[in-house]
C-alpha cells in the first residue's frame, strides 16, 4: 500500500489540543491519532438527519387552489424560450 503524507496548515489550537488529549488518553502518537480519526471518520457512510416536519410539510395540502395544467404549461413555455 501507498503511503502519503499531509500537512495540515492552520489547524486551530482547540483542535490540536483535543487531538493531543485524545491521543494521550489512548497512549498513542497525535499523529496516530489523527491517521485513526480520518479512517474512521472516512470509512462510515454519511448519515443525513431527516428533518420529520419538512417531510411531513410535503403532504400537507396548498393554503389555496391552483391550476396545475397552467403551471406545467407555463413550465414547459419557459424552456421553449
Amino acid at each position: 500500500m501507498d503511503m502519503s503524507t499531509l500537512t495540515i496548515r492552520n489547524l486551530d489550537p482547540s483542535v490540536k489540543q483535543a487531538l493531543r488529549q485524545r491521543a494521550a488518553a489512548r497512549g498513542v502518537s497525535m499523529e496516530q491519532e489523527a491517521r485513526d480519526v480520518l479512517a474512521r471518520t472516512l470509512a462510515k457512510p454519511v448519515k443525513r438527519k431527516i428533518d420529520i416536519e419538512a417531510v411531513l410539510a410535503l403532504g400537507i395540502k396548498p393554503a389555496q387552489p391552483f391550476d396545475l395544467k397552467k403551471f406545467s404549461d407555463d413550465m414547459w413555455d419557459e424552456s421553449l424560450r
